[in-house]
């Protein structure tokens, strides 16, 4: 009866998971797509679709310049498919390709010099990165930042703050020698730091104390381990201690730039970490994972929500740069090879990469999916 209890109470319906998850998705999507879309347009390369989604079509129409435009049924991505293309992977139609005319070789991608098409693909990654600026900008801008003093109200028992000796007023003032401004900053450096031993500077009283706690490990909203960091603290800020600051258009951008580096940053750390055996993969997650906090981000606020679609942006872009052949960052190897080389790889050599990495993120996707419904079912068991 509790499975069903929290199958009634998880998500009120099922609007409220499809719905965020389709916003979030949707936007990333397109503007991933529209970076290769105006440089391709910009490099003079014919454009025939620009798909939101694969397989039939459900809505569509196509401009003055011949492109469709349209909405496909399977909501999981999108692509730009250039005069040429044999698929939506921008595999290339030899036979197509060969039969073209002269004047159709001069809009066609693959007859483009290596540097034009590097450009196009890599406009993709490019374009959420900056989509993730602008949105970081604009919550700035618009919603401000709000920040909390970073003071210590309550010590959690057996906790390893109360193990290091933390006491109730005290005022964090670094953490391994970086100063820390506001409890969501001593937040975000706690988080990381799992099973780790941090150097915290404290003020008590008018002194300054040295504190050494080793931080323990939480568990992920679904339940399963997943190396978040524990230090055992809470903070009841005062109206005092709550302070809002507004930015301007410099300042938002800068700030932008600082929040999608941080996700890049702990991203690379996190990878790093998981392959030498220090990080579970249990943070990895797939669709069914973006669905689930999308819903969850949408029930805090729009800000909240799209927030979390600057960071799904800046998380697509960084996963579409890793050379694995299939993705963007795998055709730029390929042209890399190319121009060291003065000749592209054989039709044989890049069929191959193409089929290599279709397993490798066929298996990611379901390793990714794997994980996901590991953790809903252990959330709807628990």
């Amino acid at each position: 009866m509790q499975f069903l209890a929290n199958i009634g109470g998880w998500g009120d319906s099922l609007y409220y998971l499809v719905v965020p998850f389709l916003f979030v998705l949707t936007i990333v999507v397109f503007f991933h797509e529209l970076g290769h879309f105006l440089v391709a347009r910009w490099c003079g390369i014919r454009v025939q679709v620009f798909s939101i989604g694969f397989g039939r079509e459900l809505l569509g129409f196509t401009d003055r310049h011949g492109t469709r435009w349209k909405l496909a049924a399977i909501p999981l991505g999108g692509y730009v498919k250039f005069v040429g293309d044999e698929n939506a992977a921008s595999m290339p139609d030899r036979d197509a390709v060969a039969k073209l005319s002269e004047a159709e070789r001069r809009d066609c991608f693959y007859y483009k010099p290596v540097w034009q098409r590097a450009a196009v693909v890599a406009a993709g990654p490019i374009a959420n990165f900056l989509l993730a600026i602008v949105i970081f900008a604009g919550i700035a801008m618009w919603y401000g930042t709000q920040g909390t003093t970073p003071r210590v109200d309550e010590v959690v028992p057996n906790s390893p703050a109360a193990a290091a000796g933390f006491q109730p007023g005290d005022l964090v003032l670094s953490i391994d020698g970086k100063p820390v401004q506001t409890f969501s900053d001593m937040q975000h450096i706690v988080s990381a730091s799992a099973g780790r031993p941090l150097e915290f500077e404290v003020e008590r009283g008018g002194r300054r104390i040295q504190l050494r706690p080793t931080l323990a490990e939480d568990k992920s909203v679904f339940g399963g381990a997943c190396q978040i960091g524990v230090l055992g603290v809470k903070g009841i800020p005062s109206s005092g201690d709550i302070k809002t600051q507004k930015f301007g258009p410099v300042a938002a951008v800068g700030l932008g730039v600082h929040e999608s580096w941080t996700i890049i940053d702990g991203t690379f750390k996190y990878l790093c970490r998981m392959v030498i055996g220090l990080e579970s993969a249990d943070q990895l997650g797939g669709p069914i994972g973006i669905a689930v906090m999308s819903s969850e981000a949408a029930r805090l606020g729009f800000d909240v929500l799209i927030r979390w679609a600057a960071a799904i942006s800046v998380s697509i872009g960084l996963l579409n740069l890793f050379p694995i052949p299939l993705l963007d960052g795998g055709h730029l190897l390929f042209y890399g090879f190319e121009a060291a080389r003065g000749r592209p790889l054989s039709d044989r050599a890049q069929e191959v990469g193409f089929r290599i990495g279709f397993a490798i993120v066929l298996m990611l996707m379901v390793f990714a999916t794997y994980k996901d419904i590991g953790r809903i079912v252990h959330k709807f068991l628990s």
